[in-house]
This record gives C-alpha cells, sequence and structure tokens, in this order.
C-alpha cells in the first residue's frame, strides 16, 4: 500500500511541479504587463476550462507537460493593434529572461522549500559526529568479524550516557581536537582507551564542553590499529551510534538548505555531463541486460524508485529525490536549445548583442532572428531527446531499476 502511495505521491508532485512551472511563466508575465491569453496543464483535446479576465485557464487530456500563450512572442505574430503596446516582444530583453527562466527558477523554489523541510523535520544527509543513539552499556569484547553482541547485566555503563549525551548531539572536539566527521570522532576516541577526555558538543545550537571517560575495549582493529594474539587491538569507546542525518533549527537551516542545494546542483552538472555516455545503457536495458542505477530515468522510473523509498519507510530520500528532480528538470530547461525556454533566452540575447553590434558599428539593425530558419534544429532537439524520453520510460518499464532500498 505505502509503494502504491508513494508511487502516486512522487507523480503528483511531479505534475504540481510542472503546473507551478507555467504559473511561473503566467505570474511574471502578468506582473509585467504582458498579455497572456491562455493557461493550460497537457495537450490535446481540452477536458475543462474557464475565463478569468483576458487569461483561459484549463485541463488538457495527455497530462504531458503544460503551456502558457502570451501574445507577441516573436514580431512576426500577428497582433491585434490594441495589444501591441502589450505584446511580449516589445519588452525590455531582461523582463522577457525573467519570464523566460521563471519555469525553471520555480523548480529550483519547489527543491529549496522542500530541502528546507527536510532540514527541520527528518534532517539532511550528513557525515559529521552526530548522534543517533546513546547505548546503555559498552560491550567489553568485540568478535575478530567485528560483529558486537548486545549488552548484558554486568556490562559497564556508557560514558555517554553519564556524560548526559542525546540523540541529535553533534560532537565537534575531543581533548581539544576539532573533529568535522564521525570517522574523525572514531579514531580519536580508539586511539584514547581509558583516558579521561574533554568532550566538545553542540546542542540546540549550544557549543557545551563536559569529560567522559573513555573505556577501553577489545574490537576488531582497523588500518593502523595494533592487533594482540587474540586477533582484537584494544581501542577507546564511550557508546554512541552515529547518525546518517542532521536536523537543524529553522534559521539554522537556512543556511544549510543552500549548502545542500548546492551540492544537488553539482551533482546534476556532473550527471548532465556523463548523460551521454550513459544513453547506450538504455539500448542495452531495453535488450535486457541490467539497469544502471547510475543511467537515465524517466518519470516513471523516479515515481517508482519513491514508491519504494516510502515503502522502505525512508521518506527523507522520497523528499530528495523530488527536490533532485526538480532541479534536474530547471537546468535542463535552460539549455540554450529550441524549443526549450533557454533556447529562447538565447535567441533573446543573441538579438540583442548582435544589435548593438551593428549600431557600434555603424550598420543598420539586422532586427529578429528568423526562427522558420532553426526549424530544423528544433525539430531534431525534440526527435533526440524525446526518443530519449521514450526509452527511459520503456526501459523503466520492463527492465526497471533495480530496487535500491534491498
Amino acid at each position: 500500500m505505502s509503494f502504491t502511495l508513494g508511487v502516486v505521491l512522487f507523480a503528483l508532485g511531479i505534475g504540481v511541479s510542472i503546473a507551478l512551472h507555467e504559473f511561473g511563466h503566467l505570474l511574471t508575465a502578468k506582473a509585467f504587463g504582458m498579455k497572456a491569453t491562455r493557461y493550460f496543464i497537457g495537450f490535446g483535446p481540452t477536458l475543462y476550462s474557464f475565463r478569468r479576465g483576458e487569461t483561459e485557464y484549463g485541463l488538457k487530456a495527455v497530462p504531458a507537460g503544460g503551456f502558457v500563450s502570451i501574445t507577441g512572442m516573436t514580431r512576426a505574430e500577428e497582433v491585434p493593434e490594441a495589444d501591441r503596446p502589450r505584446a511580449f516582444w516589445r519588452f525590455p530583453a531582461w523582463k522577457r529572461t525573467v519570464v523566460l527562466s521563471a519555469g525553471s527558477l520555480t523548480h529550483f523554489l519547489i527543491a529549496i522549500v522542500a530541502i528546507y523541510g527536510a532540514a527541520v523535520t527528518a534532517g539532511l544527509p550528513t557525515d559529521k559526529a552526530v548522534v543517533a543513539s546513546v547505548q546503555p552499556c559498552v560491550v567489553p569484547t568485540g568478535a575478530a568479524d567485528g560483529k558486537v553482541r548486545d549488552c548484558q547485566p554486568g556490562d559497564p555503563a556508557a560514558p555517554a550516557a553519564a556524560l548526559g549525551l542525546r540523540p541529535g548531539d553533534r560532537i565537534v572536539a575531543v581533548a581539544g581536537e576539532p573533529v568535522s566527521s564521525y570517522a574523525d570522532l572514531l579514531f580519536a576516541l580508539r586511539s584514547r582507551p581509558g583516558q579521561t577526555v574533554e568532550l566538545t558538543y553542540v546542542r540546540d545550537g549550544e557549543q557545551r564542553t563536559g569529560t567522559v571517560d573513555v573505556l577501553a575495549v577489545k574490537r576488531a582493529p582497523l588500518e593502523g590499529e595494533q592487533a594482540g594474539p587474540d586477533g582484537l587491538a584494544t581501542v577507546g569507546a564511550i557508546g554512541v551510534a552515529p547518525s546518517p542525518t542532521e536536523v537543524f533549527g529553522p534559521v539554522a537551516a537556512v543556511g544549510e538548505t543552500f549548502r545542500f542545494t548546492g551540492s544537488v546542483f553539482r551533482a546534476t552538472g556532473s550527471a548532465i555531463k556523463a548523460f551521454p555516455e550513459k544513453v547506450p545503457a538504455l539500448f542495452r536495458a531495453l535488450g535486457g541486460q541490467q539497469r544502471d542505477p547510475d543511467g537515465p530515468v524517466s518519470v516513471v522510473g523516479a515515481s517508482r524508485v519513491g514508491g519504494q523509498a516510502l515503502e522502505a519507510g525512508s521518506p527523507l530520500v522520497f523528499v530528495l529525490l523530488f527536490a533532485g528532480f526538480n532541479i534536474f528538470v530547471g537546468v535542463f530547461n535552460l539549455f540554450p536549445l529550441l524549443p526549450l525556454d533557454g533556447g529562447h533566452i538565447a535567441v533573446l540575447w543573441f538579438e540583442r548583442a548582435r544589435s548593438r553590434i551593428a549600431r557600434a558599428l555603424g550598420r543598420r539593425d539586422p532586427g529578429p532572428v528568423d526562427l522558420n530558419k532553426l526549424i530544423p534544429l528544433t525539430v531534431l532537439v525534440i526527435v533526440v531527446f524525446g526518443g530519449i524520453s521514450l526509452m527511459a520510460i520503456l526501459a523503466d518499464i520492463v527492465n526497471p531499476i533495480a530496487n535500491p532500498f534491498q
């Protein structure tokens, strides 16, 4: 049930994102005084529509995208005399750029809101020394394979509990030495068995300091540690388990949200850069070969993974997947290729640069770009990316990516 719910929620979220994308175009166009005549979600036959003011709003039969009709998108368009002052092409280039980029900016805003919501609730992924739980005891002796049994009567109490550490505390220093990750903390504690050390940690944005008696225990050695005759090393432990996430307060979450969003943008850039070499894997996947988990995924595949995340009890993965999908769509839509918004922006600024150069050289303004000459390139872009999208959908249906939560 949770899987189906997750798939439906993710698909619905994508639909809402598309609707908001188009609403971004509509809102900015109206704010600048342009005339927007239609706002529709979907394509094909109209299912339902209504008119408010000068704009018709509605739903169409094919739920694949949407559109906003703005009067005078090109100078070749026939515009009634009364509407010419409000034609799109008559507005300053920067206003037209804002309208054209508003869809992508809306996707980015959706992602930021989703990431901020995660930051103040479930937390954001981290490798910092954040405490997930404080154990009731520390088991004196582990096994050579790294396994540690559960607590039993007579096991020493965990020093972390005696100090008063709580889940969510972030340890930032051991014996005055900064620790930036849980790996740093583990090394700092394991190298101090039997010592009493000062531990500095952050709770609710406030830095605190206390002393803790590091217990000497037997554990499977890590790299650089000396094992005894029993194959175990004597190391230090205080009885804490690491958290894969860190929750932030409403104020601190703002900076962390932008930091994490920046990392998603960088990952998206890397994924787009590697995209061409991943495409052949789609052909192989349609032939029955195992899917590349880092390869192209369609809306169908992303929705499936979203459902699997909820089914596995990982709503954070669901939210971050949704945020990442929005960032990818926003970035991709800004590519300088027609018919993408980025292609229209590129044409706009090319016209502006060409006009300025002509004026500087004392030549006649060459005027707008003849978009009819760009139709073959536009069709090629549609065919290539439409074909890749279709292959990704088919692959996600007949040979989906393996469940990453199993």
